[in-house]
Parts: C-alpha cells; structure tokens; sequence
C-alpha cells in the first residue's frame, strides 16, 4: 500500500463512528419499505425516533435497554422534541398540524399519558419544535410562519391544578414566511424563516428584527451561550447568511460582524473515522465553497455545527476558524447532544457521530478492538499524534502493542508506517518522566537552563528550548484548537499542585506576543495581511469604476467601431473619421457651446409646460414638446447629429475628408430608407420623410457628459414625449389625426424607433408603466423595451451566469445583488430566465415581489397566459391566508384586471364545458363537483369588495365557464335568490342548501318556490340522463343528498318545526308523496322541540328560585 498523505497538524479532531445503529433500526423495523424514520431528537438519556406509521420510539441511549413506543393516529409523526431540563417530558407534532405532549411518568413507573394536544396548527406543517431551558413550555412553528406557545399543567401539580387549570396556547407571532429554525434561551426566542431572523423577549413581549437585509431561503439561526468561566459576559446569536457567512449578534439582536467562512472551506474533507469505511485523505484543495447553512446548532462549548447535501461543517465562529468538515451525504436533519451527532439520512438510516480529539478516538479504537483502524488513524494524523497532549492518552507502551497486533505478513506497509510514526515521538526521560508525567496531564511547561521546569499553560506548546526565544514564551494557536473540549466522559484529567492562577497570568502574558507569522490554515490574516487585502480591493474598485465611467462616456464614434464591427460601410466611415490625436483634440468643441442650444431650449420648454394654459391642452404641450425635439434630435439624432458634427469641423478637419464622410452618409442612409419602404406604406404620406432609421442599435449611455441638472431635465421632456406619443423628427411635418395625435401604425413604429435613439434619455420606470397601459396591444413596443434593458444589462454578472450556471444559482445571485426595490433592471433579468428555463423560472420569482409586479410577469409570459396563471396563484398561496385577499386587492388595478384573471383562470386547467353546462345553459346535476385547478384563485377574486356592474359581469363568466360554486356566491350576494335556487335544483345537492352562506330559503314564498322546484326536476333528475357524483333514485333514503320532495320538507321541518311544515305540505299538495321516513321523523322532531321547551322551562324555574334565594 502506498504511502497515504499526512492530515495537517492544524486538524486536532475527528468525526468518528463507533457504534452502528441499523440493528436497533432492524429491531424497531423502521429499515423495511413500510416504515421508515421520519425525525429524530436526542438529550441525555433518550433518542426519539418518530416514524412515518405515527408511532414513536423512544430507546435509552445507556446501552440501548429500554424502549417506550407512543403511536398517534393523528398522522405520520413529522417533528419530535425531548425536553433536556426534564426528560419525562415529549413533544410530538403529526403530519396533521397537531402537536401532542407527552409525559412518560418514568419517575413513579406509570405508563407514559397525553397530557395536552394542541390544534392550533391543524391543517399545517409544523416545521419546528423547541422547548424552553426552564419551564415547562413548548415552542411551535409552522410553514405558513405563524409561532405559537403551550404552556404545560401537568399531573405533578396535583389533581386540583389538573382538573382546573387550563392548557393555554399562547399565539407569539406570525412572521412573514415558514419557519426555519426555532431556538430559545434565557426568556429569549430566536425566530429563523426564510427571509429572515427575529429575535422575541417572551417575558416583556417584544420584538427585534436581526439586520436589515433579507435572504431568500433556509438559513439558520442559534444562540451560542456564554462559557462557564466568561463571568458577566451575555450570549451571543450566529445567523446564517448567503455565501458561506454569519452574522455574530448580540443578545440585544444588534448585528457585530460578518464572518465569511467561504475561502476558509477551500481545504479537503477529512474522513469520517468508521468501522465500515477505510478512511482516505486527499491533500489537493477545493474550490472555494458558497454555501447556504439550513440549520445551525450549538455543540458543546465553542462550536457551531450545521449541515448541507454534501457534508458536515463545524465552526469555531468566534475565532472565525474552522474545526474541520466532512463529506457525509443525504442528510435529512441531525440532532445533537453535547459532542454526539445523530444523523437521519433520507432514507431513514440513522448514524451515530462523536466529535472526538484524534488521540481519544484512536484510544477508544483500541479499546474496541480496531487495529486496523486505530493504526489508518494514527498514521493519516501523525502529527496530531506526536503531540506532547496526545501522548496521556497515546504512550509508547500503547502505540507498541497497536503494532504488534497487525499482521506482520498482510500489512507491512502499515506496520512500516506505525514504525515510522513512533521512531518520531521523544522517548521518555528517565530523570524527569514521573515529574513530566504529573504535569504534561494538566499543563505544558519548558525545561530552563538551570534545570527549573517553568508552566506555560496547558494548551501552550515548545517550539525551542532556549528561555531567550520568542518561540519559547508563547504558545501556537494551533494548539489552542487542539484542546477543544470532547465528550464529557473524555474530560477526566488528573489535578496537581500547580496554581491554577500563574497559569492563566503567564497564558495572558503569552497572548500578547503571539508572533503574526505562524502559519495557520484556518487563522484570521494579519492586520498587515488585511491591509494589503483592503488596499488591492479599492484599487481594483477604482480601477473597474474608471473604466464604466470610460465606457458609459465613450463618443458615439467610438462606440460604433464596437458595436458594427461587421458593417463594412460604418468601418469605412470609422477609419475616416479617425485623426491622429493632437488633430483629434483640436476637432473637439467645448461641450458647454455644443450643448448650449440645447439647454436654451430644454429651459424654454419646461417654462412653456408649466403654464396651465398649456398643460391642461393636449394639442398644445405636443406642440411645445415636438419643436423641442426638434432641438433635441439636432444634437443627439443618429443621423441629424452625425451631419451637424460635420458641419461643425469643417473650419479645422480638411475638406477632403468632409466630401468622403458626406458620400458614406449618403449612401448609408439611401439604404436604411429602402429597408423602410414597407413600414412607409402603412404611414402617412408625410411620415415617409421622418429620418432616423429602425435598426437594431440602442443608445444606452449619453454620447457626452451630462450636467446632473440638465440630464434631469432632458429626462423628464423625454420622458413626456414618449408618454404623449410625440415622435415626429426634425422636420415636424409628420402627418396627425384631428387630436393631434399620431395614427396607431405610425405611433407604434415611430415608438419603437424613439426608444432606440433616446433610451439613455427615458425614465425606465415611467416608460414601462406606459407601454403597459398605452402601447398594451403593441407587442412591439415590450420587445423593443426589453431589448433596451438586455442591451443595459448584457455585461451583468447574471447575463454572464445565464449561459453556464443552472437556475438555482442565477436566482441565488439576483438575491445577493439585492435589493432590487422596483428597479427595471431584475425585469430584464426574469426575462432572460423565463427564456431559457420556460415556466419553471416564474415560480420562484414570487419572492421577489414587490420588485416584480404580477403585471410585469403577464407581459413576460403574454403569449401564455397560462404560465402568468400558475404564477399569480403562486404568489397569492405564498402569502397567509388571512393576507391573501389584501395581496389580491392591492394587485387589481385597474379594476378591469379582476375581470382579465377572471376570465383567465375559468379557462384554464378546468373541466370541459360540456361537463359542467347542459344545452340549455343549465347546470348538469352534480358538476360543482368537478375540481377546478384555480379554485382558490377564483373564490378570491369574486369575494373580494367590487361595484355592481362588475359584480354581474362575473356572475355572467362563472356561469357561461359552470363554475357554480362561484355563481351561486355572487347570486346570492346580488340577491338573485331565485336564480341561486334553480341552479342548486339542477345541481342536485341538498347539502348547498345550508344556512353557512345564506343559501337557505328564508321566506314561505321561497320554501313554496323550492318545493316546486323540487317536484318539477325530480323525475328529470333521478330517472334521466347522465349523472355526476353519486346522485341515485329519487327519495329513497339511499340518496339523502339529493333535492326531492321529501328531503326538502324534512329540511323545512327541521328549519320552522313540525307542526309549521304540515300545513305548507298540504297547501302545496305534496302531502300524498311523503314516506314514512318522513312521518316518523316529524315525530322525532316534535318529541325533541318538547323535550327542549321542558328542559329550558327547568332551567328558568331553577334560575327563578336562585334568585329569589339570593334576596331573601
């Protein structure tokens, strides 16, 4: 066997797996297909495994003895919690939202008992479970974001408080999407969803948000509590953050720093010490890893673990270090306790993990008997090995008998490697081993040259023996990580007589000349170091920020030879425009005189738009705004600006070159006009004239610099032209309807051509509003726009991952360049997802509402309504859903959305119309059965407040599309009850006539309508034509759902009484048709109506006498 490469000696500890679980699993059968483990929680003393058949287990870990087993017919049990303060207690959520409590009685050996199911949570996921550290309450969190609180009374108060005292559930606080994480300490509760982290005093009842900026998906959060010898010192919070960050908090919820650990991941995994796997190393680094922590939690004293689907990470946060991480895959969730880690994969295994330092975990493999193992371990870390701590655990003596029990003849090349390792352990002195020996198990010390052993402290470390050495009086950090608290059983370690005290001054002492050169693989760089970091960061910044400027300031000049490289006549013009430098700086004018006309104008303009005259006439602001454009396309037109840039250099370029330039225009711009023949057909006759050619360039940046002032103004009158429909070209003589606006054709194309030239001059916002509502029917005018944005936009860093990253990460990285506010630019950027990925790419984007409005995303998908249809659906289920009909509400402006999406989601994913409609435009029996894929939608549209007439338009949709459901609601709600009825009569189905939503008769005139109804579609009901549901004979009391005479007289005699209902029967005729189904159970309902009247006449004589006895 080749020799395998040396783990740095910068890893002191390992994750080792010493016990297999799968028996335990084989003997509770949660590794058979029909059940399997669904969550898994840890303390002291149990391991609770909850399983997808209801039941859970609960096993001792002390050799695995005991086993209580708690089954729930509530559902699959989804979340389970052990209380650590009291281990009698167990909280158990199901599938179902409902969460049970469990006290096991172990102390008086009872049977375990309920003792509290709370529903406030039916119907929902419960995503978290946390007890309190000190009392006996527990904390719950669901997928729609709502927290809640139960307090537990529990048979150790005695029967009194038992039988007396409520359960009460207290409601915390509902956040704004699912529950992450929940953790709780010292009265404070730590909330993590998916947006981010809250921070809730539950004894005073506030409330604190942890940072400022979102994230979008899990990410966990965990208080880190104050160590034992911290005196006054307050807990810390470590949230996680995108990019392999966290946030370090304060117990106030004020965020102190941001750790970033993503370069610090670069290092290889190192394996997970196990019996049933060869450990192998790889030294080659990694690249960087951006990651995101679902869950973090706090084990043992200084560490912070979490988990993603490629392994385990361990952190030291405060030092910014990291412990180590390993490749373990499909993990499910991981409970922990202490240094042990209980891991539930995704396909219900369970595997148990200690955190162990190198030296223990070989020793308890030794122990057990893993000479091969023990013998990998020592050899892959040596120099964890050869530590002076490592040799209490580790002597010669052991190390010897390891190698003597490995076969000599099957494995030479580890035995060889064993050797190599104990030839480099210092033997032991005789002279000082016993004085060695009693000091090396509690601290570190150096031989002086007068022979005095001097202590450094226990986690120092000797690098020289010379007392003049730097090296000498302090102590690596290395060795610091070293000495990172293991299980508890590992923490036996003998006392001496050394001063605990000299100890710790010496160790201070030491820490202020601890040299900045050590090399350290997870140690913070040095100030210097830092500041190099800082310094090539700005200059970089500097750097790419003067070339944007150079960019987006770049002549237009210029900027053609980029962008038409392979037009042979712009390459020609290009060279010829091209001067050697000095003659180029003297073509140049003064920009203040180039653009001085055009100030003038800009100033004349807004003057003339704000007299009232002008702004309240239509006719004349196009007026003011056309002779303005006049001057605006002088300066920056394509063409007008080209030729007075000739004009203008003719006193200084030579003549030669004006004459070439002038012939390449003019031949250009004979061919641009060709190309233009067609759209000039469908124009006015004038119109023909207007220059500036449709072609497929943008002008996204200005072609000079721009006073803020002025570009602000240029803006606006840009803006409003655009807005207006003023798109006439210098010569002004476009040819106008009566209103003085341009014809539909002409507005549109002229449009289109006016984003081109004058993007960099439009307010993106307002132009985008504006082609919504004006230019809707126009899809030219959106795909000019969004062309605009790509050209803005194509030097992105998510135009550039849009080629070669997958979705997940483009949606990562618009998250991280956040917050996008309503800013244009996340539009284009949907765009580009919705191209390449279709409708997959829509539904992620409601997290990034309000940035993205639903209207934007129906121009998106506009030739698929039905993809804008499963994202609005999306958005409005993401929400509460006692927030859904506010969000729907705030969305429907103009109010004629309502009837758009109305239209849109009876039409899509729901039954044939053939099945819910009849010939005559009648409801088929039974056909508000059918499942409508955008029920919810639809029900929310029509209930939310809307005027009359839009009202009735709906009620003409549901009923056209047969969503009845829907049609009965707004009958009833327009008072149509005769229609709602005759529809509930063609639907046969008694159970919609419920008092729930008023669809009950309330008058006799109504019951009489009813009845007759009833009488009339009876036969054409029950004994004809095809049925939905499970609609059978008339009467018969094998269909008591359906509407016949009879079940509609029994409705009314139970509504009016008995004795009230026979005489409306008989003045109807309807009393021959009645069974004796009917006749015995008015009888019951008149023995019940007396039964009621005595028992209420007892409670008022009794009442009446209690009364009485209270004044006498």
């Amino acid at each position: 066997m080749a020799s395998a490469p040396i783990i740095p000696d910068s890893y002191s500890h390992v994750l080792a797996e010493l016990e297999c679980l799968d028996p335990l699993l084989s003997a509770l059968r949660l590794d058979s297909g029909r059940l399997k483990c669904t969550c898994i929680d840890v303390s002291k003393r149990w391991l609770a495994l909850g399983s997808s058949g209801g039941g859970l287990n609960l096993i001792q870990k002390d050799g695995w003895k005991q086993r209580l087993f708690l089954t729930h017919k509530e559902g699959a049990v989804s979340r389970v919690a052990c209380c650590l303060h009291d281990e009698d207690y167990v909280a158990v959520a199901t599938s179902q939202g409902l969460v049970v409590v469990w006290e096991l009685n172990q102390e008086r050996r009872g049977k375990p008992e309920r003792i509290y199911v709370s529903s406030e949570h039916k119907g929902r996921k419960v995503t978290a479970l946390r007890w309190d550290t000190a009392a006996l309450r527990v904390f719950v969190g669901d997928h729609v974001g709502k927290v809640s609180a139960i307090k537990i009374n529990t048979s150790k108060q005695g029967k009194a408080a038992a039988t007396f005292v409520m359960f009460p559930v207290q409601i915390i606080t509902t956040v704004d999407s699912r529950v992450v994480q929940l953790d709780y300490l010292d009265g404070r509760l730590l909330i993590s969803s998916l947006t981010r982290t809250y921070l809730c005093d539950t004894e005073r009842q506030k409330f604190w948000k942890i940072g400022n900026k979102e994230r979008d998906g899990e990410f966990g959060a965990c208080f880190f509590p104050a160590g034992k010898n911290s005196g006054n010192q307050q807990p810390l919070i470590y949230c996680a953050r995108p990019g392999s960050r966290m946030w370090e908090v304060n117990f106030d919820g004020e965020v102190q720093s941001t750790h970033q650990f993503k370069q610090l991941l670069s290092s290889p995994p190192l394996p997970v010490v196990s019996p049933s796997l060869d450990p192998h190393y790889t030294s080659s680094s990694c690249s960087p890893q951006s990651l995101s922590f679902p869950k973090l939690l706090y084990l043992t004293e200084h560490c912070v673990m979490t988990w993603t689907e490629r392994g385990i990470y361990i952190f030291l946060p405060q030092s910014v270090q990291v412990l180590l991480w390993s490749e373990v895959k499909d993990i499910q969730d991981i409970a922990v306790y202490k240094s042990e880690l209980f891991c539930l994969h995704t396909n219900g295994k369970v595997v148990h993990l200690s955190l162990l330092l190198v030296d223990r975990c070989t020793e308890r493999l030794i122990r057990r008997g893993f000479w091969t193992l023990a013998a990998r371990v020592c050899c892959l870390f040596q120099n964890a090995i050869i530590s002076c701590r490592a040799r209490k655990n580790l002597p010669l003596e052991r190390l010897e008998h390891l190698k003597s029990q490995l076969d000599a003849s099957t494995q030479q090349d580890l035995t060889l490697q064993l050797e190599e390792l104990i030839s480099k352990l210092e033997p032991l002195d005789s002279a000082c081993s016993s004085r060695r020996s009693s000091i090396s198990s509690h601290e570190s010390f150096s031989v002086l040259d007068s022979g005095i052993y001097r202590v450094i402290s226990r986690r120092g470390s000797q690098s020289d023996e010379d007392s003049n050495s730097l090296h000498s009086q302090t102590f690596s950090e290395d060795e610091r990580l070293k000495e990172f608290p293991a299980h508890q059983e590992d923490e036996q370690v003998e006392l001496d007589n050394v001063s605990h005290t000299s100890v710790t001054v010496e160790a201070d002492r030491n820490e202020t000349f601890l040299p900045f050169s050590i090399p350290l693989s997870f140690r913070s760089p040095s100030p210097l170091v830092s500041l190099q970091a800082v310094k090539e960061s700005v200059s970089n910044f500097v750097r790419k920020t003067t070339e944007k400027i150079g960019t987006l300031h770049i002549s237009p000049d210029a900027r053609g030879r980029q962008e038409a490289k392979d037009d042979e006549q712009l390459q020609e013009l290009n060279v010829n425009l091209e001067a050697p430098p000095q003659e180029k700086k003297d073509c140049q004018l003064p920009e203040e005189n180039h653009l001085r006309d055009l100030k003038a104008a800009t100033a004349e303009a807004i003057a003339k738009l704000q007299d009232p005259l002008v702004l309240l006439e239509p006719q004349c602001m196009r007026r003011v705004l056309q002779e303005w454009l006049v001057c605006l396309e002088e300066k920056f037109g394509s063409k007008e600006h080209s030729a007075s840039a000739v004009k203008n250099h003719k006193t200084v370029c030579a003549e030669e070159q004006n004459k070439e330039w002038r012939s390449i225009l003019e031949n250009y711009t004979e061919k641009e006009n060709a190309e233009e023949t067609r759209v000039s057909k469908a124009m006015s006759e004038n119109s023909t004239d207007c220059k500036g050619p449709l072609d497929c360039g943008f002008q996204v940046s200005p072609p000079c610099v721009l006073e803020p002032d002025v570009q602000k103004d240029l803006v606006e009158l840009t803006t409003l032209c655009f807005e207006m429909s003023v798109f006439s070209c210098a010569s002004g003589d476009a040819e106008e309807s009566s209103d003085g606006s341009l014809p539909l054709a002409a507005s549109w194309t002229l449009g289109c051509r006016f984003m081109r030239s004058y993007f960099f001059l439009l307010d993106l916002k307002r132009l985008k509003q504006c082609i919504i509502t004006i230019h809707a029917n126009s899809p030219n005018a959106w795909e000019t726009y969004i062309a605009g944005l790509k050209e803005l936009t194509c030097h992105s860093p998510v135009a550039l991952a849009m080629e070669n990253e997958d979705m997940l990460k483009i949606l990562k990285l618009l998250h991280d360049l956040g917050p996008w506010d309503d800013s244009p630019l996340l539009l284009v950027h949907a765009q580009r997802l919705y191209e390449k990925f279709g409708e997959t790419a829509l539904r992620p984007l409601i997290k990034f509402y309000p940035s993205l409005l639903p209207s934007d995303i129906k121009q998106l998908c506009r030739n698929d309504p039905a993809h804008f249809l499963a994202y609005l659906d999306s958005l409005v289920k993401s929400k509460p859903e006692d927030k859904r009909s506010s969000l729907l509400r705030s969305l429907l402006q103009p109010e004629s959305v309502r009837l758009d999406w109305l239209h849109l989601a009876v039409s899509h994913d729901a039954p044939q119309r053939a099945n819910t409609v009849d010939a005559e435009g009648n409801p088929r029996p039974r056909s508000h059965l059918f499942t409508w894929g955008y029920s919810q939608l639809i029900l929310l549209l029509i209930k939310l407040p809307a005027n009359f007439v839009t009202k009735e338009k709906m009620t003409d949709i549901c009923k056209s599309h047969g969503f009845w459901t829907g049609y009965l609601f707004l009958c009833l709600e327009l008072d149509r009850r005769i229609e709602a009825f005759t529809s509930i009569a063609h639907l046969d189905d008694l159970s919609l006539l419920s008092g729930e939503d008023g669809s009950i008769p309330e008058t006799i005139e109504e019951w009489k309508f009813l009845l007759q109804l009833a009488q009339n579609h009876s036969t054409a009901f029950h004994h004809h034509g095809p049925q939905n549901g499970n609609a059978v004979s008339s009467g018969s009391p094998s269909c008591p759902d359906c509407i016949t005479v009879e079940n509609v007289a029994l409705l009314l005699a139970k509504a009016i009484g008995p004795n009230r209902a026979l005489p409306l029967l008989q003045e109807c005729g309807l009393t021959l048709e009645m069974s004796e189904r009917f006749t015995g159970v008015c009888e019951i309902l008149r023995i019940a109506e007396k039964r009621q009247r005595a028992l209420i006449q007892s409670m008022l004589e009794r009442c009446d006498r209690f009364l009485w006895s209270q004044q006498a």
